[in-house]
Parts: structure tokens; C-alpha cells; sequence
């Protein structure tokens, strides 16, 4: 199985202007083989073969959901990876420059399956990390998730970093969306308190090859249902809303705030256009793909946490002013790309 598309680690290199700054440094991350992490690293070796001072990378990981896709991360002489969960204290040698804070169980299926992990690895992982860049003097990016915003009100959406949020703290989501608040909260107490730099993430949706086909979110259950010639399956009612970023944009953003991220700041890292309903979204579907794609609506399953926002759709006027940040891959372009990797890639188990 190829879990990427090389020219999109292309396109991702070519688009980090700033990349040079991460000659000779040394990063740590944590969720290294998660859908995210296996682009760093992928980004990570392409650049190094330009270096005359590679980045060291070591990549940390318990794999408890990261999958197949996950286990098969060669390492070289500049990336080691270590099997261990973050929620547990951790002693490094290496200085380290940057510690970026990724590990977390971020689809619904699977924090609904486990819960206390989901909590610990934003909780007990953010701090132990956190305590990790201060004993290093180390730059400490979290990723957090659009989902502290929960169910914003019409007037929020767009919605920027200055918007508090409204999230349960006992509903059936509770245990991603405020062990984030709490993550997001323990890295403004060691900016203040410790003089550690700090960067907050908000991803907003983003999708692209490399997506487990058992992920259980909304593109990932299309390309499976697709490569099955089953018609897609929409929960709830279908008009909730969402914005998707395309993993290009996604990991460039996420490189431009480890790297040029103001001290102390929150950005949101999405695509802001379209906002599209599931309802539309599959009809979009099946007109990229140009062929006759169904969809049906039911209920959501016992394995998905109902209460999900209606709306979701993120401002990043401070990540355009700040770092540079333009997301370039149109929705459709970026379908096209995900599910021609999809129909090569998924064994239509769903």
C-alpha cells in the first residue's frame, strides 16, 4: 500500500518557505505515526535531502490507533521513532529545539471507544511534554482541535481564535473536546509561568491520502463505501456543515506555526471555503467522480457520538496576517486527488 502521493510531499516542501530554519535542529513529536505525523516525517526526509545539517527527528508513538498505515515508518540515520505512550513521563537525552505535541485520538469512533486514553493523552501527555520543552528550552507547539469552539452561534462563524467555545462537559464528546480546552489551558500556564513558547493548533478537517480506511470520519466512510459500489452513508439529518482542508494545505499550515508562530498564539489551520453540507458534499462527490454515486441518510450508529456541531467553519485571518498561511487546494481538486488514492488504496471493508 502507498500512503501518500509523492507529489504531495512535494508540493508541501516546495510550499514551507521558511524550512531552512530547521537546518540542524532537532524535533520531537509525538503521534509520529498518525496521519499527520507520517508527513512530518515524509517532509522531514525530503528536506533532509537538500540539508548539509539534516533535522534529527525522533518520532513517539504507543500506536494505538494508528494502524496499519502506521506501522510501516522506515527509520535512518536521522529519524528514530520510539514506542511509547505520551500520557507517561518520558526522559530524552538529545537537546531538543522543537517538541510538537500531536498524539490524541481524534476521530469520533475511537474516543468514544476509549475515553480515559483520549483524556490522558491531552491531559497527562500535553503536561509531561510541556514539562519536557521546559527542561529543554525547547519551542512547544500543541495540536488542538476546531472542536473546543462546539456548536459556535451564527454570529461566530466564521469562527476565530477569539471565540471561547461552548462544548459539554458530559456529553458523549466530552472527553476529546475538553481534554483539549484543558491541553490548550496547561500550555497557557507554562508560557506564563515557565517562560515556555508556546503554539496552539486548531486543525479544521483536514483529509488526504493516508487516511485509515477504518477511520470511521466522513471521507475516509465515503472512499470505502465508494470502492465497495455501495451508496454513501450520511448520519443524522445531513445539512451539518463543514470546511475541509486538504492535507497539502494542512501540513503546511502546521509547518508555518512550529516554525514562525508568534510567541504565545492560537491559529486556526483550515480552509475557510467552501462551507458544504454533507447532503452537498456527497452530490459533490459524485460529480468529481463522474459517476453514479448514491447516498442514504440514517441515524447515527451506537459507535458515533451523536451530538455533533451543526456548524463548523474556521477564520484564519490571523494565520494569513502572521505566518503566511494560504490554503491553495480547492475542495474538488483535492476529492480528486483523495479518492483516486482511495479507489487504489481501500479494500471497501465498510
Amino acid at each position: 500500500m502507498k500512503f501518500l502521493l509523492d507529489s504531495d510531499i512535494d508540493e508541501i516542501v516546495e510550499r514551507i518557505d521558511s524550512k531552512n530554519k530547521l537546518q540542524g535542529k532537532t524535533i520531537l513529536m509525538t503521534g509520529a505515526r498518525g496521519f499527520l505525523g507520517r508527513y512530518f516525517i515524509h517532509v522531514i526526509k525530503k528536506v533532509n535531502s537538500n540539508f548539509e545539517n539534516p533535522v534529527k527527528f525522533i518520532g513517539i508513538d504507543n500506536q494505538i490507533t494508528s494502524g496499519v498505515l502506521g506501522s510501516d515508518i522506515s527509520e535512518d540515520d536521522n529519524i528514530t521513532l520510539i514506542d511509547h505512550d505520551s500520557s507517561n513521563n518520558l526522559k530524552i537525552k538529545e537537546d531538543i529545539d522543537y517538541v510538537i505535541h500531536a498524539a490524541g485520538i481524534a476521530s469520533p469512533h475511537y474516543y468514544r471507544k476509549f475515553p480515559l486514553e483520549t483524556l490522558d493523552v491531552a491531559i497527562e501527555g500535553t503536561r509531561n511534554m510541556l514539562e519536557l520543552s521546559k527542561e529543554k528550552n525547547a519551542k512547544f507547539t500543541f495540536f488542538s482541535s476546531s472542536e473546543v469552539y462546539g456548536d459556535p452561534n451564527p454570529e461566530n462563524i466564521p469562527t476565530s481564535e477569539e471565540y471561547r467555545g461552548n462544548v459539554s462537559t458530559l456529553g458523549p464528546r466530552s472527553c476529546y473536546d475538553e481534554g483539549k480546552r484543558v491541553g490548550e489551558t496547561l500550555c497557557h500556564i507554562y508560557q506564563e509561568n515557565f517562560g515556555v513558547s508556546t503554539n496552539i493548533i486548531r486543525p479544521f478537517n483536514f483529509y488526504g491520502p493516508g487516511m485509515q480506511e477504518k477511520d470511521f470520519r466522513v471521507l475516509p466512510n465515503f472512499g470505502s463505501r465508494i470502492k465497495s459500489q455501495l451508496p454513501l452513508k450520511i448520519y443524522g439529518r445531513g445539512n451539518q456543515t463543514r470546511t475541509f482542508c486538504y492535507i497539502t494545505d494542512a501540513i503546511t499550515g502546521l509547518f508555518k506555526v512550529v516554525i514562525e508562530g508568534r510567541d504565545g498564539e492560537v491559529y486556526n489551520i483550515g480552509n475557510p471555503n467552501p462551507e458544504i453540507s454533507m447532503i452537498e458534499l456527497a452530490k459533490m462527490v459524485k460529480k468529481v467522480l463522474g459517476t453514479s454515486v448514491e447516498y442514504e441518510i440514517i441515524d447515527y450508529p451506537d459507535s458515533y457520538p451523536s451530538d455533533e456541531p451543526n456548524r463548523r467553519c474556521p477564520s484564519i485571518k490571523k494565520a494569513i496576517e502572521q505566518i503566511n498561511y494560504n490554503p491553495s487546494v480547492i475542495l474538488e481538486e483535492g476529492l480528486k486527488r483523495f479518492f483516486q488514492w482511495t479507489n487504489e488504496n481501500y479494500e471497501g471493508k465498510q
